[in-house]
Protein backbone atom coordinates (compact mmCIF):
# COMPACT_ATOMS: atom_id res chain seq x y z
CA UNK A 1 0.00 0.00 0.00
CA UNK A 2 1.88 3.45 -1.17
CA UNK A 3 1.68 6.61 1.00
CA UNK A 4 -0.44 9.37 -1.44
CA UNK A 5 2.05 11.83 -2.63
CA UNK A 6 3.29 14.84 -0.57
CA UNK A 7 4.94 16.91 -2.40
CA UNK A 8 2.01 19.37 -1.72
CA UNK A 9 2.20 19.48 1.64
CA UNK A 10 6.23 19.12 1.87
CA UNK A 11 7.83 22.15 3.36
CA UNK A 12 12.27 23.45 2.82
CA UNK A 13 13.73 20.32 3.33
CA UNK A 14 17.27 20.73 5.63
CA UNK A 15 19.31 19.03 7.27
CA UNK A 16 18.79 18.13 11.20
CA UNK A 17 19.82 20.18 14.06
CA UNK A 18 21.45 18.86 16.67
CA UNK A 19 18.28 18.82 19.69
CA UNK A 20 18.75 21.05 22.90
CA UNK A 21 19.52 19.93 26.31
CA UNK A 22 16.10 19.78 27.97
CA UNK A 23 15.97 22.26 30.92
CA UNK A 24 15.98 19.93 34.50
CA UNK A 25 12.61 20.27 35.11
CA UNK A 26 9.50 17.72 36.25
CA UNK A 27 6.52 17.80 33.59
CA UNK A 28 3.25 16.34 34.89
CA UNK A 29 0.40 15.93 32.37
CA UNK A 30 -3.07 14.52 32.57
CA UNK A 31 -3.42 10.90 31.16
CA UNK A 32 -6.45 9.67 30.35
CA UNK A 33 -8.49 6.60 29.33
CA UNK A 34 -8.44 6.33 25.68
CA UNK A 35 -12.02 5.71 25.00
CA UNK A 36 -12.66 5.87 20.89
CA UNK A 37 -16.45 5.01 19.75
CA UNK A 38 -16.81 1.19 18.94
CA UNK A 39 -18.81 1.02 15.36
CA UNK A 40 -22.16 -0.10 15.73
CA UNK A 41 -21.82 -3.05 13.65
CA UNK A 42 -19.43 -4.11 16.66
CA UNK A 43 -21.40 -3.08 18.99
CA UNK A 44 -23.35 -6.60 20.06
CA UNK A 45 -19.46 -8.20 21.07
CA UNK A 46 -19.17 -8.34 24.67
CA UNK A 47 -16.27 -5.71 26.02
CA UNK A 48 -14.33 -7.90 27.68
CA UNK A 49 -14.43 -10.38 24.69
CA UNK A 50 -12.70 -7.28 22.50
CA UNK A 51 -10.26 -6.47 25.31
CA UNK A 52 -9.16 -10.17 25.49
CA UNK A 53 -8.77 -10.41 21.60
CA UNK A 54 -7.15 -6.82 21.53
CA UNK A 55 -4.58 -7.96 24.48
CA UNK A 56 -3.47 -10.87 22.58
CA UNK A 57 -3.15 -9.40 18.92
CA UNK A 58 -0.71 -6.79 20.75
CA UNK A 59 0.59 -9.63 22.51
CA UNK A 60 1.25 -11.61 19.23
CA UNK A 61 3.01 -7.86 18.17
CA UNK A 62 5.40 -7.48 20.80
CA UNK A 63 6.67 -11.53 20.39
CA UNK A 64 6.38 -11.83 16.87
CA UNK A 65 6.52 -8.22 15.87
CA UNK A 66 6.66 -6.78 12.24
CA UNK A 67 9.50 -4.61 11.11
CA UNK A 68 10.42 -1.45 9.91
CA UNK A 69 10.21 -1.26 5.85
CA UNK A 70 10.59 1.17 3.27
CA UNK A 71 8.43 1.82 0.37
CA UNK A 72 4.31 0.71 1.37
CA UNK A 73 3.14 -0.85 4.26
CA UNK A 74 3.69 -4.47 4.49
CA UNK A 75 0.09 -6.53 5.19
CA UNK A 76 -0.79 -6.93 8.42
CA UNK A 77 -0.74 -9.92 10.22
CA UNK A 78 -3.56 -12.72 10.43
CA UNK A 79 -4.31 -11.33 13.99
CA UNK A 80 -4.93 -7.76 12.34
CA UNK A 81 -8.43 -8.89 11.51
CA UNK A 82 -9.39 -8.17 15.59
CA UNK A 83 -10.74 -4.78 14.86
CA UNK A 84 -9.75 -1.56 17.12
CA UNK A 85 -12.08 -1.14 20.05
CA UNK A 86 -11.28 0.77 23.14
CA UNK A 87 -8.44 0.19 25.28
CA UNK A 88 -7.01 -2.18 22.65
CA UNK A 89 -4.05 -0.40 22.80
CA UNK A 90 -3.87 0.41 26.55
CA UNK A 91 -6.23 3.49 26.10
CA UNK A 92 -3.84 5.85 28.13
CA UNK A 93 -3.63 9.11 25.95
CA UNK A 94 -1.80 12.75 26.74
CA UNK A 95 -1.77 15.76 24.71
CA UNK A 96 1.13 16.33 22.67
CA UNK A 97 1.97 19.69 21.29
CA UNK A 98 3.82 19.78 18.23
CA UNK A 99 4.70 22.65 15.53
CA UNK A 100 4.92 26.25 15.31
CA UNK A 101 2.25 27.54 16.29
CA UNK A 102 1.39 24.81 18.80
CA UNK A 103 -1.16 21.87 17.23
CA UNK A 104 -2.56 20.15 19.93
CA UNK A 105 -2.95 16.50 19.52
CA UNK A 106 -3.92 13.18 21.20
CA UNK A 107 -1.37 10.18 21.50
CA UNK A 108 -1.61 6.91 23.51
CA UNK A 109 1.87 5.81 25.95
CA UNK A 110 3.42 2.83 24.66
CA UNK A 111 6.30 1.94 26.59
CA UNK A 112 6.25 -1.48 23.99
CA UNK A 113 7.69 0.66 21.25
CA UNK A 114 10.01 4.04 20.65
CA UNK A 115 8.71 4.88 17.33
CA UNK A 116 6.30 8.61 17.96
CA UNK A 117 3.99 9.27 14.89
CA UNK A 118 0.87 10.98 14.32
CA UNK A 119 -1.69 10.84 11.55
CA UNK A 120 -1.06 13.40 9.03
CA UNK A 121 -2.21 16.09 6.82
CA UNK A 122 -6.10 16.13 5.48
CA UNK A 123 -5.27 13.47 3.13
CA UNK A 124 -4.62 10.94 6.31
CA UNK A 125 -6.41 7.38 5.54
CA UNK A 126 -7.02 4.50 8.77
CA UNK A 127 -8.94 1.60 7.04
CA UNK A 128 -10.64 -0.65 9.42
CA UNK A 129 -10.46 1.83 12.20
CA UNK A 130 -12.88 3.52 14.46
CA UNK A 131 -15.01 5.85 13.61
CA UNK A 132 -14.40 8.57 15.83
CA UNK A 133 -12.76 11.78 14.08
CA UNK A 134 -8.89 11.58 13.83
CA UNK A 135 -7.11 14.98 14.62
CA UNK A 136 -4.78 14.98 12.55
CA UNK A 137 -0.94 17.14 12.18
CA UNK A 138 -0.62 19.62 9.57
CA UNK A 139 2.98 19.87 8.72
CA UNK A 140 2.31 22.64 6.00
CA UNK A 141 0.56 25.21 9.23
CA UNK A 142 4.06 24.46 11.28
CA UNK A 143 6.69 27.26 10.43
CA UNK A 144 9.84 24.56 12.08
CA UNK A 145 8.19 21.84 9.98
CA UNK A 146 10.88 20.08 8.03
CA UNK A 147 11.50 16.51 6.41
CA UNK A 148 14.22 14.12 7.86
CA UNK A 149 16.55 13.40 5.50
CA UNK A 150 17.95 10.28 4.27
CA UNK A 151 21.84 11.15 5.43
CA UNK A 152 20.60 12.00 8.82
CA UNK A 153 20.84 9.76 11.43
CA UNK A 154 17.24 9.60 12.50
CA UNK A 155 16.78 8.03 8.91
CA UNK A 156 18.47 5.14 10.94
CA UNK A 157 15.91 4.70 13.05
CA UNK A 158 13.65 2.53 10.40
CA UNK A 159 15.84 2.00 8.06
CA UNK A 160 19.41 -0.46 7.45
CA UNK A 161 22.38 1.36 5.96
CA UNK A 162 21.94 -1.31 2.62
CA UNK A 163 18.26 0.41 2.05
CA UNK A 164 19.49 3.58 1.98
CA UNK A 165 23.14 3.83 0.04
CA UNK A 166 21.83 4.50 -3.16
CA UNK A 167 19.60 7.77 -1.48
CA UNK A 168 23.44 8.47 0.37
CA UNK A 169 25.02 8.44 -3.21
CA UNK A 170 22.07 10.66 -4.44
CA UNK A 171 23.31 14.98 -5.04
CA UNK A 172 22.31 17.30 -2.75
CA UNK A 173 19.70 19.57 -3.74
CA UNK A 174 17.54 22.46 -2.14
CA UNK A 175 14.56 24.01 -2.29
CA UNK A 176 10.23 22.84 -2.14
CA UNK A 177 10.69 20.29 -5.03
CA UNK A 178 13.85 18.30 -4.22
CA UNK A 179 12.94 14.82 -2.63
CA UNK A 180 16.18 13.62 -3.55
CA UNK A 181 18.34 13.38 -0.25
CA UNK A 182 14.62 13.19 1.83
CA UNK A 183 14.32 9.83 4.04
CA UNK A 184 12.24 6.98 2.40
CA UNK A 185 8.81 6.43 3.88
CA UNK A 186 8.10 4.05 6.50
CA UNK A 187 6.00 1.22 7.35
CA UNK A 188 5.49 -0.05 10.91
CA UNK A 189 3.90 -3.72 11.58
CA UNK A 190 1.40 -3.47 14.74
CA UNK A 191 -0.22 -6.61 16.18
CA UNK A 192 -3.57 -4.77 15.35
CA UNK A 193 -2.53 -2.98 11.87
CA UNK A 194 0.12 -0.97 10.31
CA UNK A 195 1.28 2.51 9.78
CA UNK A 196 3.20 4.26 6.64
CA UNK A 197 4.53 7.70 5.96
CA UNK A 198 7.34 9.88 6.42
CA UNK A 199 9.57 11.12 9.07
CA UNK A 200 9.60 14.75 9.75
CA UNK A 201 11.00 17.16 12.60
CA UNK A 202 9.42 19.98 14.26
CA UNK A 203 8.66 21.51 17.56
CA UNK A 204 7.82 19.58 20.95
CA UNK A 205 6.26 21.81 23.69
CA UNK A 206 5.22 20.78 26.83
CA UNK A 207 5.34 22.59 30.18
CA UNK A 208 8.43 24.09 30.96
CA UNK A 209 9.96 22.30 28.03
CA UNK A 210 10.39 23.07 24.39
CA UNK A 211 12.31 20.50 22.22
CA UNK A 212 13.66 21.47 18.55
CA UNK A 213 13.78 19.06 16.03
CA UNK A 214 11.87 16.33 17.28
CA UNK A 215 11.77 13.22 15.38
CA UNK A 216 8.15 12.15 14.60
CA UNK A 217 6.67 9.96 11.82
CA UNK A 218 3.92 11.58 10.10
CA UNK A 219 2.03 8.54 8.99
CA UNK A 220 -0.46 8.91 5.72
CA UNK A 221 -1.81 5.68 6.06
CA UNK A 222 -3.18 3.35 8.65
CA UNK A 223 -5.00 0.32 9.09
CA UNK A 224 -6.40 -1.19 12.51
CA UNK A 225 -4.94 2.04 14.32
CA UNK A 226 -6.64 4.32 17.12
CA UNK A 227 -7.85 7.52 16.19
CA UNK A 228 -5.04 8.93 17.80
CA UNK A 229 -1.24 8.88 17.29
CA UNK A 230 1.34 7.08 19.26
CA UNK A 231 3.72 8.32 21.61
CA UNK A 232 6.93 5.28 22.01
CA UNK A 233 8.40 5.26 25.53
CA UNK A 234 10.29 2.24 24.71
CA UNK A 235 14.26 2.02 24.72
CA UNK A 236 16.14 3.44 22.29
CA UNK A 237 16.87 6.47 20.35
CA UNK A 238 13.90 7.20 18.88
CA UNK A 239 11.65 7.27 21.82
CA UNK A 240 10.33 10.37 23.53
CA UNK A 241 12.82 9.87 27.02
CA UNK A 242 15.89 9.68 24.75
CA UNK A 243 14.84 12.69 22.76
CA UNK A 244 13.68 14.47 25.29
CA UNK A 245 16.47 13.78 27.62
CA UNK A 246 14.76 12.29 30.10
CA UNK A 247 16.32 10.06 32.87
CA UNK A 248 13.32 9.19 34.56
CA UNK A 249 9.61 8.66 33.60
CA UNK A 250 6.41 7.69 35.40
CA UNK A 251 3.04 7.54 35.31
CA UNK A 252 -0.14 6.50 37.72
CA UNK A 253 -3.15 4.38 35.87
CA UNK A 254 -6.55 5.65 36.39
CA UNK A 255 -9.05 2.77 36.92
CA UNK A 256 -11.19 1.44 34.43
CA UNK A 257 -13.77 2.42 36.77
CA UNK A 258 -13.60 6.26 35.78
CA UNK A 259 -14.13 4.79 31.96
CA UNK A 260 -17.04 7.26 31.72
CA UNK A 261 -15.75 10.03 33.35
CA UNK A 262 -13.92 12.45 31.21
CA UNK A 263 -13.44 14.68 34.14
CA UNK A 264 -10.58 12.30 35.77
CA UNK A 265 -7.39 11.45 35.12
CA UNK A 266 -4.31 9.95 35.84
CA UNK A 267 -0.72 11.38 35.39
CA UNK A 268 2.38 11.33 33.23
CA UNK A 269 5.48 12.51 34.40
CA UNK A 270 8.36 13.66 32.77
CA UNK A 271 11.49 13.87 34.68
CA UNK A 272 11.99 13.34 38.35
CA UNK A 273 11.33 14.86 41.16
CA UNK A 274 8.86 12.23 43.16
CA UNK A 275 8.99 11.34 46.58
CA UNK A 276 10.51 7.27 46.85
CA UNK A 277 7.79 6.87 49.84
CA UNK A 278 6.81 3.68 49.66
CA UNK A 279 8.43 2.66 46.05
CA UNK A 280 9.45 -0.89 45.99
CA UNK A 281 12.33 -1.16 43.73
CA UNK A 282 12.99 -3.74 40.28
CA UNK A 283 16.03 -3.92 38.51
CA UNK A 284 15.06 -3.66 34.76
CA UNK A 285 17.31 -5.87 32.36
CA UNK A 286 18.14 -6.79 28.69
CA UNK A 287 17.07 -9.51 26.59
CA UNK A 288 20.54 -11.59 26.38
CA UNK A 289 20.72 -10.94 22.54
CA UNK A 290 19.75 -7.44 22.71
CA UNK A 291 18.71 -7.40 19.73
CA UNK A 292 15.92 -5.47 17.71
CA UNK A 293 12.66 -5.53 18.35
CA UNK A 294 13.24 -7.05 22.09
CA UNK A 295 15.81 -4.56 22.90
CA UNK A 296 13.60 -2.06 22.84
CA UNK A 297 11.43 -3.79 25.89
CA UNK A 298 11.58 -3.08 29.93
CA UNK A 299 12.77 -6.66 31.29
CA UNK A 300 11.81 -6.87 35.00
CA UNK A 301 14.08 -9.01 36.99
CA UNK A 302 10.80 -11.56 37.89
CA UNK A 303 11.66 -14.35 40.43
CA UNK A 304 8.34 -16.09 41.30
CA UNK A 305 4.53 -15.99 40.95
CA UNK A 306 2.49 -17.04 44.39
CA UNK A 307 -1.38 -17.79 44.58
CA UNK A 308 -3.01 -17.70 47.90
CA UNK A 309 0.77 -17.56 49.33
CA UNK A 310 2.39 -20.77 47.34
CA UNK A 311 4.97 -20.43 45.15
CA UNK A 312 3.83 -21.68 41.91
CA UNK A 313 6.31 -23.35 39.52
CA UNK A 314 7.35 -21.97 36.65
CA UNK A 315 9.68 -23.29 33.45
CA UNK A 316 12.95 -21.23 33.31
CA UNK A 317 12.29 -18.72 30.42
CA UNK A 318 9.59 -17.25 32.89
CA UNK A 319 12.27 -15.72 34.31
CA UNK A 320 14.64 -14.88 31.66
CA UNK A 321 14.91 -14.01 28.03
CA UNK A 322 17.40 -16.06 26.24
CA UNK A 323 19.97 -15.23 23.27
CA UNK A 324 17.27 -15.49 20.62
CA UNK A 325 14.40 -13.18 22.24
CA UNK A 326 12.24 -15.92 23.64
CA UNK A 327 11.35 -15.62 27.70
CA UNK A 328 11.27 -13.01 30.14
CA UNK A 329 8.99 -10.54 31.57
CA UNK A 330 8.20 -7.13 30.71
CA UNK A 331 6.00 -4.59 31.20
CA UNK A 332 4.33 -2.66 28.70
CA UNK A 333 1.72 -0.12 28.88
CA UNK A 334 0.19 -0.78 26.02
CA UNK A 335 -1.24 -4.36 26.75
CA UNK A 336 -4.36 -4.39 28.84
CA UNK A 337 -4.82 -7.73 30.01
CA UNK A 338 -1.66 -9.06 30.98
CA UNK A 339 -0.29 -11.88 28.59
CA UNK A 340 1.19 -15.37 30.01
CA UNK A 341 2.67 -17.80 27.42
CA UNK A 342 1.21 -21.42 27.83
CA UNK A 343 4.10 -22.58 29.53
CA UNK A 344 3.35 -20.21 32.43
CA UNK A 345 -0.30 -19.91 32.04
CA UNK A 346 -1.16 -23.27 33.01
CA UNK A 347 0.73 -23.78 35.98
CA UNK A 348 -0.91 -20.19 37.11
CA UNK A 349 -4.56 -20.73 36.14
CA UNK A 350 -3.93 -24.41 37.88
CA UNK A 351 -3.21 -22.57 40.71
CA UNK A 352 -5.88 -19.94 40.86
CA UNK A 353 -8.95 -23.26 40.17
CA UNK A 354 -6.87 -25.31 43.29
CA UNK A 355 -6.62 -22.39 45.51
CA UNK A 356 -10.49 -22.11 45.25
CA UNK A 357 -10.53 -25.75 45.49
CA UNK A 358 -14.06 -26.92 44.13
CA UNK A 359 -16.05 -24.06 46.08
CA UNK A 360 -17.20 -22.47 43.30
CA UNK A 361 -18.69 -23.80 39.45
CA UNK A 362 -17.09 -23.14 36.59
CA UNK A 363 -18.62 -21.54 34.00
CA UNK A 364 -17.66 -22.96 30.45
CA UNK A 365 -20.38 -20.89 28.46
CA UNK A 366 -18.49 -17.77 29.74
CA UNK A 367 -15.06 -19.02 28.99
CA UNK A 368 -15.59 -20.17 25.52
CA UNK A 369 -17.24 -17.18 25.12
CA UNK A 370 -14.66 -14.61 26.09
CA UNK A 371 -11.42 -16.13 25.33
CA UNK A 372 -11.14 -15.78 29.67
CA UNK A 373 -10.57 -18.95 31.80
CA UNK A 374 -10.65 -20.22 34.66
CA UNK A 375 -14.13 -18.40 35.13
CA UNK A 376 -15.83 -18.92 38.39
CA UNK A 377 -20.04 -18.28 38.68
CA UNK A 378 -21.23 -16.69 41.71
CA UNK A 379 -23.30 -19.08 44.02
CA UNK A 380 -26.68 -17.30 44.07
CA UNK A 381 -27.43 -14.99 46.78
CA UNK A 382 -24.26 -14.45 47.14
CA UNK A 383 -22.90 -10.48 46.96
CA UNK A 384 -18.97 -12.04 47.33
CA UNK A 385 -16.27 -14.36 46.77
CA UNK A 386 -13.21 -16.04 48.41
CA UNK A 387 -10.93 -15.81 45.63
CA UNK A 388 -6.93 -16.13 45.95
CA UNK A 389 -4.44 -13.68 46.25
CA UNK A 390 -1.75 -13.09 43.47
CA UNK A 391 1.60 -11.44 43.54
CA UNK A 392 4.64 -11.01 41.55
CA UNK A 393 8.11 -11.26 43.09
CA UNK A 394 11.38 -9.55 41.85
CA UNK A 395 14.82 -9.94 42.31
CA UNK A 396 16.02 -7.52 45.86
CA UNK A 397 12.82 -8.49 47.38
CA UNK A 398 10.14 -6.34 46.04
CA UNK A 399 6.29 -7.91 45.35
CA UNK A 400 3.60 -6.50 43.87
CA UNK A 401 0.86 -7.77 45.48
CA UNK A 402 -2.01 -7.14 43.45
CA UNK A 403 -5.42 -6.01 44.97
CA UNK A 404 -8.46 -8.65 43.42
CA UNK A 405 -10.15 -6.14 41.30
CA UNK A 406 -6.37 -5.77 39.40
CA UNK A 407 -6.83 -9.81 38.25
CA UNK A 408 -10.27 -10.81 38.46
CA UNK A 409 -13.08 -8.66 36.37
CA UNK A 410 -16.77 -9.42 36.55
CA UNK A 411 -18.07 -10.57 33.41
CA UNK A 412 -21.91 -10.62 33.64
CA UNK A 413 -24.26 -13.65 33.36
CA UNK A 414 -23.49 -14.63 29.70
CA UNK A 415 -20.94 -13.33 27.29
CA UNK A 416 -23.59 -12.36 24.18
CA UNK A 417 -27.97 -11.64 23.88
CA UNK A 418 -27.65 -15.32 22.60
CA UNK A 419 -26.07 -16.59 25.33
CA UNK A 420 -27.92 -15.14 27.46
CA UNK A 421 -31.46 -15.55 25.87
CA UNK A 422 -30.49 -19.65 25.68
CA UNK A 423 -29.33 -19.82 29.33
CA UNK A 424 -31.45 -16.93 31.10
CA UNK A 425 -30.71 -17.97 34.91
CA UNK A 426 -27.42 -18.00 34.21
CA UNK A 427 -25.33 -16.74 37.65
CA UNK A 428 -23.13 -14.03 36.65
CA UNK A 429 -19.17 -14.79 36.69
CA UNK A 430 -15.64 -13.42 37.23
CA UNK A 431 -12.85 -14.37 35.45
CA UNK A 432 -8.92 -14.39 35.75
CA UNK A 433 -7.96 -10.81 33.86
CA UNK A 434 -5.32 -12.69 32.14
CA UNK A 435 -4.63 -13.85 28.52
CA UNK A 436 -2.50 -16.77 26.43
CA UNK A 437 -2.42 -18.56 23.19
CA UNK A 438 -2.86 -21.68 24.66
CA UNK A 439 -4.94 -23.12 22.12
CA UNK A 440 -1.72 -22.29 19.68
CA UNK A 441 0.53 -24.64 21.56
CA UNK A 442 3.95 -24.17 22.57
CA UNK A 443 6.19 -21.02 24.31
CA UNK A 444 7.20 -19.45 20.79
CA UNK A 445 9.47 -16.46 20.93
CA UNK A 446 9.33 -13.08 22.34
CA UNK A 447 8.37 -12.73 25.83
CA UNK A 448 6.97 -15.22 27.99
CA UNK A 449 4.88 -12.25 30.57
CA UNK A 450 4.03 -8.95 29.67
CA UNK A 451 2.73 -7.08 32.20
CA UNK A 452 -0.35 -5.23 31.06
CA UNK A 453 -2.37 -1.95 32.14
CA UNK A 454 -5.34 -3.66 33.87
CA UNK A 455 -3.16 -5.14 36.68
CA UNK A 456 -1.30 -1.47 36.93
CA UNK A 457 -4.17 0.62 37.75
CA UNK A 458 -3.69 2.62 40.55
CA UNK A 459 -0.16 2.10 40.78
CA UNK A 460 2.40 4.78 40.70
CA UNK A 461 5.31 3.19 37.91
CA UNK A 462 8.72 5.21 37.45
CA UNK A 463 10.80 4.33 34.95
CA UNK A 464 14.14 5.16 36.91
CA UNK A 465 16.37 4.93 33.23
CA UNK A 466 19.25 6.15 35.06
CA UNK A 467 19.72 3.50 37.68
CA UNK A 468 18.28 0.79 35.21
CA UNK A 469 15.07 0.00 37.74
CA UNK A 470 11.27 0.22 37.62
CA UNK A 471 9.84 1.65 41.02
CA UNK A 472 5.80 0.73 41.56
CA UNK A 473 4.03 1.74 44.71
CA UNK A 474 -0.45 1.55 45.35
CA UNK A 475 -1.94 4.61 45.56
CA UNK A 476 -5.07 6.30 44.33
CA UNK A 477 -4.52 7.44 40.66
CA UNK A 478 -7.69 9.92 39.98
CA UNK A 479 -7.48 13.45 39.78
CA UNK A 480 -9.98 15.98 38.86
CA UNK A 481 -9.48 17.63 35.91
Amino acid sequence: MAPPPLLPLLLLLAPLLSTAAPPTTTTTLPLYRHLPRVAEADAHHHPLSRLAAASLARASHLRRPGRHAGGSAAAPARVAATALYPHSYGGYAFTASLGTPPQRLPVLLDTGSHLTWVPCTSRYQCRNCSAAPVPAFHPKNSSSSRLVGCRSPSCLWVHSPAHLADCRRAPACTGANCTAAVCPPYAVVYGSGSTAGLLIADTLRAPGRTVRNFVVGCSLVSVHQPPSGLAGFGRGAPSVPAQLGLTKFSYCLLSRRFDDNAAVSGQLVLGGGGKDDGMQYVPLVRSAGDREPYNVYYYLALTGITVGGKSVRLPERAFAAGAGGGGGAIVDSGTTFTYLDPTVFQPVAAAVIAAVGGRYNRSKDVEEGLGLRPCFALPPGAKSMELPELSLHFKGGAEMRLPLENYFVVAGRAPSAAAAAASPGAAEAICLAVVTDISVGGAGGGPAIILGSFQQQNYYVEYDLAKERLGFRRQPCAASS
